[in-house]
C-alpha cells in the first residue's frame, strides 16, 4: 500500500510538471504573440486615433494604425515587409510618429527629428515622410523645414505627439497590451478593435490572418503568360509568315580516301598495287673482318 501511494504521488508530480511545461510552451511560442481584443476604453482609444495626425499613402480601405518613432528598427522593418501585403488586401496603413521624451536628462530625439515630427503633424505630407524614412537617420538634416526648438507653436505640436503616445500606451496597458513598438491597431472582420505590440515578427501573421492579407506579394508570372520564345533562322524553329526561309545545306563532293585507307568499291584484301612486280633489292658484298694489329703495349681489333 505504501509503495502504491509513493508511485501515485510520483505520477501526479510528473503529470503536473508535464502540464506546466505544456502550458509554458503554448504561451511562449504561440499565445504571447496573439493580438489583444480591446474590451475596455474602446471609444477613448478610437478617439485618440481619429484625432492624431497620421500620414498615409492612400488606398481608402479599412484603416490600420502603425504607431512608432523614427529610430525603431522593428517599426521600419514592419513597414518594409508588411505594408505591401496589407495594401494587397485593401487595407490602408496609417502611420503615426511621435518624438520620444527626454529620459533622465538625456534627449531621446534630435532637433531634426523634432522638426520633422512637427511638420508631419501639421501638413501630413506623405512625400516628406517617404524622403525621411528613405534617408538614414544620422544623415537627415531636415533641410528646408522650420525648426521646432525655439518655436512655441511647433514645440507644442511635438509635445502633443508625446502626450498622444503617453495616453495611448496607458489605455492599452490597462486593456492588457504589452507595450512594444510598433503598436498596431485595427478592427477585425467582426468590427472588434484589436491591438498588438508587434516588435516580434511572429506577431505579424495574426494580423494578416485577421485582415485576409496574403503572406507574399509579387508572385512570379505563370508559364502560360510568359512571352513566346523568339525564333532564330537555322535553329530549327518554324519561320513566321512573311519571313524568307533559311537556305538549304549545300551538297558537298565526296572526300577522297587518305593514304593507307581502302577506297569505296575495292576489295579489302586486295593490295592497292597488286599488278606491279615487286622489286628485288641489289646484292651487297659482305664486309671483311678486321685484322689484328700489334701496337705498343696494346692490341686493338
Amino acid at each position: 500500500m505504501r509503495r502504491f501511494l509513493i508511485w501515485s504521488a510520483l505520477a501526479a508530480l510528473i503529470g503536473l510538471i508535464l502540464a506546466g511545461l505544456g502550458y509554458w510552451a503554448y504561451w511562449n511560442f504561440y499565445s504571447r504573440f496573439q493580438p489583444v481584443t480591446i474590451s475596455r476604453n474602446q471609444a477613448q482609444i478610437q478617439q485618440l486615433l481619429d484625432e492624431a495626425s497620421w500620414v498615409s499613402g492612400g488606398g481608402g480601405g479599412e484603416p490600420l494604425y502603425i504607431v512608432g518613432y523614427r529610430d525603431s528598427a522593428s517599426a521600419q522593418r514592419y513597414e518594409q515587409e508588411e505594408v505591401a501585403k496589407l495594401q494587397a488586401a485593401g487595407v490602408e496603413p496609417r502611420v503615426i510618429l511621435f518624438a520620444r521624451a527626454d529620459r533622465e536628462g538625456l534627449a531621446q530625439s534630435t532637433a531634426a527629428e523634432r522638426a520633422t515630427i512637427a511638420e508631419l503633424w501639421l501638413t501630413r505630407d506623405w512625400s516628406l515622410y517617404q524622403r525621411w524614412t528613405a534617408t538614414p537617420a544620422r544623415n537627415w538634416t531636415a533641410a528646408g523645414i522650420p525648426q521646432a526648438d525655439g518655436n512655441l507653436a511647433r514645440s507644442a505640436v511635438v509635445d502633443a505627439s508625446r502626450q498622444f503616445d503617453e495616453r495611448l500606451t496607458a489605455l492599452l496597458s490597462d486593456a492588457g497590451v504589452h507595450i512594444t513598438y510598433p503598436l498596431i491597431l485595427w478592427r477585425d472582420r467582426d468590427g472588434f478593435l484589436k491591438a498588438c505590440g508587434c516588435a516580434d515578427s511572429r506577431s505579424w501573421a495574426f494580423i494578416r490572418d485577421d485582415l485576409n492579407a496574403p503572406d507574399r506579394v509579387g508572385q512570379a508570372t505563370p508559364v502560360d503568360e510568359l512571352p513566346a520564345a523568339e525564333a532564330y533562322p537555322g535553329d530549327g524553329s518554324p519561320a513566321e509568315a512573311g519571313q524568307t526561309p533559311a537556305m538549304p545545306y549545300p551538297a558537298l563532293p565526296a572526300i577522297p580516301p587518305a593514304n593507307g585507307q581502302t577506297p569505296n568499291g575495292q576489295t579489302p584484301n586486295t593490295p592497292p598495287n597488286a599488278g606491279t612486280p615487286r622489286q628485288t633489292p641489289p646484292a651487297t658484298t659482305p664486309r671483311a673482318a678486321p685484322q689484328a694489329k700489334k701496337q705498343d703495349d696494346t692490341t686493338f681489333f
